[in-house]
């Protein structure tokens, strides 16, 4: 069927439609074949002339196959076929030889509804499947082959046979074997007529009996049957015989197929196998050429849909079609499956199906693979259509298609074949019902009975509006919420975050594509009201959960950039807030995330937000475009780079300029900066700033000129401000001022040492701070930040010692390890100290996420430290116990250190 840029009229001259012999896909071969016809039967040119269908139905099946080509020319009656293609022969079954030339007239008229147009895929797929099923039925018929039932196996019974299908068949009776096996070849002997049979995806294969009673299958699928044979089970249909028999059998396989759990075990077999299919036809070399089980190819499609299938058929009867198209349609339908994937499958499918139906029409082979000749590739892709164009040739343009659709496909199923959840559904498939969901509530951990009863019912009634999917993930869910500190609260908030249809499209892609998604959503939403409002506000950062590398905190640079960039076409200053206070959280849900997961320590976390603290005032301070040099100093917390959740910004204000119109433009930069950051109210505060370390504390003006803090550092510093500098760091603004002025105050605060009068005051300080500084209601004896041996403790150790001994180092826990490198805190004391400060920080930022609030001391109430302990997979016995040890052996070092007290 080689192909020649144009044909010459040959011995009967021109037919009258020559145009359109030029324009089909091998013009040479189907003038040839049409003179060798037209000379056999005279009339049939007219004929041709006369009857537009017919001649474009014999042209095309002429133009693409060798095989019909010579029925048509050997059989008058074939040709008849072609005059009216809606016309369906009448099953011919007198012998065996009437029903093998039936199978080849209606074989006919279905290649060439297909390649004129009339049917598409799925319509040729049923044909061809009506018309096996009626030689089957004809082949029982023909036999006598009474109590004998048929089943369709592979494409059979999912009606998408193509040209040269295998009929996969299997046998049951419920007969004596020895009068009914003979009946059953016989069936498969006519059949073979016909069609390749192949009855080996029974039991045992080959070596197992052709046919089996009903008891006799259950027997072996109790006992015996492999992962893949239940596989197979999706695409079984009863399609001849005894009909009752079919459909109790049908009826018994679909009880073993989905009542049987599919495990993860079951999962790797599968994923096993087609692995050693795709490598035979790799090291055949195939891999390029074979769009049936190459990579990218018709099996991983066909695998995709039947693994989707196994995993989730068990609780949603829609998905248990035996048709490929149609359980692809209904997985999009129910969010099993995104719908530009499955859209992106469906067309793949259509279109490598199509390349399969055109080799095999050629010589009714069953062909997979391209050829390697090149007129034959040439013939396949104008039969497909293709035409030499500015894009290529036909053949340049069938081969970019499949290459393109090779790797469409392929990485869609590698995404959703090998995605983790299904690993976590497998072996979990139940669906509940509200009603199971409540059940299950005690046992899971859920104690607010009738409030959370509430929640399940509302939820799965979105879920069963909104995805099939999430009806099914609702048990894993509630798992996954019944390990996180609260699961009542984290299944109110998961019920809120698919309040609306776009939060609820968002996690559920992310949940298709990922089970630690929707594991590690449950854990925050379970751990923090904070968060799961985040996550509300913020529906697309779910899908970064897993990743942690998408969870990190950007340098300095990179975060002070995008928080520019969130504000910096919004005019009005309350727009500029909310979308500053927005950038802050998103990039705070990070932080958090990483912290609850266990990826991130106290320091780093301390790193993390300090850095999304100095982004935050430095793009606010650039958005109020300050006209004198102005700097931000940092102190405390924020100054030694260790901020915890709920910690403020403690800050100094400096500007370079001694005029009045320098000081009152420092001044409005500083009032609007505090504004700006600390908002006039608690919703529209994004950090808290607190300038009271200023020199006159709050008596004093809010920005002070260089020269101003000179002058009051050299007239009336006290002591505990020389210590509050201990932490001072520049961290927003004009750098170059804020390090000019450190510098000069620096022999003032590390030049002198401390006097024993400056000690005492210190450790004064550090009386009254115990005593009066614990607000009432939180519980003194187990206070994170002011308790005995807890944060403060170690804090104005580390400080005191550092003036005393002129060592340098911002933040504590680099101060303790500076100190005893200098030999100035023996070794273990620094682990102490260090232990307790780690402990109290963890436990206190864990707290203010937990409680969603500001918080220093533990939980005094049950359930709040039972959230607590659980968070930090702990026990509250054990919570309290722990705080005991660290701050009892850190208050003994404070004690001898700090205050001075021996023995």
């Amino acid at each position: 069927m080689s192909r020649t840029p144009a044909s010459k009229p040959g011995r009967i001259g021109h037919m009258g439609f020559d145009d359109e012999i030029e324009r089909s896909a091998a013009p040479v071969f189907v003038r040839a074949a049409l003179e060798r016809m037209v000379e056999a039967d005279p009339d049939l040119l007219d004929r041709l002339r006369e009857d537009d269908r017919m001649r474009r139905s014999l042209l095309a099946v002429v133009a693409a196959s060798r095989s019909l080509t010579r029925l048509l020319e050997g059989h008058p009656d074939a040709r008849g076929i072609l005059a009216d293609l809606d016309a369906r022969p009448p099953v011919d079954n007198a012998t065996v030889e009437h029903l093998v030339h039936w199978k080849h007239l209606e074989y006919l008229r279905i290649a060439a509804r297909d390649l004129t147009g009339l049917d598409d895929l799925e319509a040729t797929g049923q044909a061809l499947t009506r018309l096996a099923i009626d030689v089957l039925e004809s082949a029982c018929a023909m036999s006598l082959a009474e109590g004998l039932a048929v089943i369709g196996m592979g494409k059979l019974g999912g009606q998408e046979l193509n040209y040269s299908s295998d009929i996969d068949v299997v046998f049951v009776s419920e007969g004596r074997r020895e009068d009914i096996e003979p009946l059953a070849r016989q069936v498969m002997g006519i059949a073979k007529q016909c069609f390749r049979v192949d009855a080996n995806l029974r039991p045992e294969g080959r070596d197992g009996p052709l046919v089996r009673s009903i008891d006799s299958y259950e027997a072996y699928w109790d006992r015996w049957a492999e992962p893949w044979e239940f596989q197979a089970l999706l695409k079984a249909m009863p399609v001849a015989g005894d009909a009752a028999l079919g459909r109790r059998w049908h009826d018994t396989a679909q009880r073993w197929l989905w009542s049987r759990p599919f495990s993860a075990d079951d999962l790797r077999s599968l994923r096993t196998m087609k692995r050693r299919a795709e490598a035979e036809v790799t090291k055949r070399g195939l891999a390029d050429r074979e769009i049936k089980r190459g990579p990218g190819g018709i099996r991983d499609i066909e695998f995709t849909v039947q693994l989707l299938q196994l995993v989730h058929g068990h609780s949603d009867p829609a998905l248990r079609s035996p048709n490929t198209l149609a359980t692809l349609r209904e997985l999009a339908a129910a969010d099993y499956i995104g719908d530009d994937d499955a859209n992106l499958l469906g067309q793949s499918y259509r279109f490598y199906r199509a390349v399969e139906h055109r080799l095999q029409l050629v010589d009714d082979q069953q062909v997979h693979t391209l050829p390697t000749n090149e007129a034959a590739v040439d013939q396949l892709a104008r039969v497909l259509g293709y035409r030499d164009s500015v894009e290529g040739t036909a053949v340049e343009r069938l081969r970019s298609e499949l290459r393109r659709r090779q790797v469409t496909v392929r990485s869609i199923h590698e995404r959703i074949y090998f995605r983790p959840l299904l690993e976590a559904f497998a072996g979990a498939t139940e669906a509940m019902s509200p009603e199971a969901a409540v059940e299950r509530l005690t046992a899971f951990g859920f104690t607010d009975a009738k409030r959370t009863q509430a929640a399940v019912r509302e939820l799965t009634r979105g879920l069963n509006r909104s995805s099939r999917l999430m009806q099914q993930l609702l048990p894993l869910l509630l798992d996954w919420l019944s390990t996180s500190p609260d699961p009542d609260l984290g299944l109110l908030m998961l019920r809120n975050l698919f309040g609306t249809a776009e939060r609820t499209r968002l996690l559920v892609e992310a949940f298709r594509d990922s089970a630690e998604v929707a594991q590690r959503l449950c854990t925050l939403v379970g751990t923090s009201r904070l968060l799961g409002d985040t996550i509300a506000h913020n529906p697309d950062l779910v899908a970064r959960l897993p990743y942690e590398e998408r969870l990190l905190t950007l340098p300095r640079d990179q975060l002070v950039a995008s928080a520019r960039a969130a504000i910096a076409w919004r005019g009005e200053l309350a727009d500029r807030q909310e979308a500053l206070r927005r950038w802050k959280d998103r990039h705070l849900l990070g932080i958090a995330a990483r912290d609850i997961f266990g990826h991130a320590s106290l320091e780093t976390v301390g790193e993390d937000l300090t850095r999304l603290a100095e982004a935050t005032l430095e793009a606010a301070l650039a958005s109020l475009d300050p006209r004198v040099p102005f700097a931000v100093i940092g102190m405390g917390r924020f100054g030694g780079a260790e901020l915890s959740y709920p910690s403020d910004l403690d800050v100094l204000f400096v500007y370079e300029g001694t005029s009045t119109t320098a000081t009152e433009e420092a001044s409005r930069v500083a009032t609007r900066l505090v504004r700006f950051v600390g908002g006039s109210t608690p919703a529209e505060r994004i950090f808290e700033v607190d300038a009271d370390l200023r020199p006159e504390g709050k008596q004093g003006p809010l920005a002070r000129s260089f020269d101003g803090f000179l002058s009051y550092w050299r007239d009336y510093a006290q002591t505990w401000e020389r210590q509050a500098m201990v932490r001072a760091r520049p961290v927003a603004g004009d750098r170059d001022l804020a390090e000019r002025l450190l510098g000069a105050l620096e022999p003032r605060v590390w030049g002198t040492g401390l006097t024993p009068d400056e000690v005492l005051e210190i450790r004064r300080m550090k009386a009254r701070v115990e005593n009066e500084r614990i607000p009432p209601g939180e519980d003194p004896l187990f206070h994170l930040k002011l308790g005995r041996g807890s944060l403060s403790d170690v804090e104005f150790t580390a400080q005191m010692l550092q003036l005393r001994s002129g060592v340098r180092a911002t933040g504590t826990l680099p101060a303790l390890a500076a100190l005893e490198r200098a030999d100035v805190l023996d070794g273990s004391d620094a682990d102490v100290l260090a232990e307790a400060y780690r402990y109290c920080g963890e436990v206190r930022n864990r707290w203010f996420l937990v409680n969603s609030a500001p918080s220093d001391s533990l939980p005094t109430q049950p359930e709040p430290l039972r959230w607590l302990a659980r968070s930090l997979d702990t026990t509250p016995t054990e919570l309290r116990e722990r705080y005991r040890r660290v701050t009892r052996r850190a208050r003994r070092v404070v004690e001898r250190v700090f205050y001075g007290q021996q023995g």
